[in-house]
């Protein structure tokens, strides 16, 4: 078997809490499936709230996905990442945001 991703619409509610500061609530996330990876929940930029993040100077690049861009909070690094341009296979992802950790319900 060789690496797979799927997305689609969850049908999940999802949270991102930090220090009982919620930074996002949504239910229109999509559930991002990797071969190897936990379900990654990316929630739209209308959902977060951005005014909480600071962007980062960090950015990534996965073979799979593209290259990512990271805001943080005073405590906490890289604490959210974004697809701004992702690869055609996960194009629905592009400016969502994703965080590490996440409530889901």
């Amino acid at each position: 078997m060789g690496h797979r991703i799927t997305v689609e619409p969850s049908d999940r509610y999802v949270r991102a809490v930090r220090g009982g500061l919620v930074l996002a609530e949504s239910d229109g996330a999509l559930v991002l499936r990797e071969t190897g990876c936990p379900d990654a929940y990316y929630i739209p930029p209308q959902d977060v709230h951005l005014d909480l993040l600071t962007p980062s100077d960090t950015h990534t690049h996965c073979p799979f996905k593209g290259d990512a861009s990271y805001w943080s909070l005073p405590d906490a690094p890289d604490l959210v990442w974004a697809y701004p341009d992702p690869k055609p296979e996960v194009a629905e992802i592009k400016d969502h945001l994703c965080f590490y950790e996440v409530e889901v319900s």
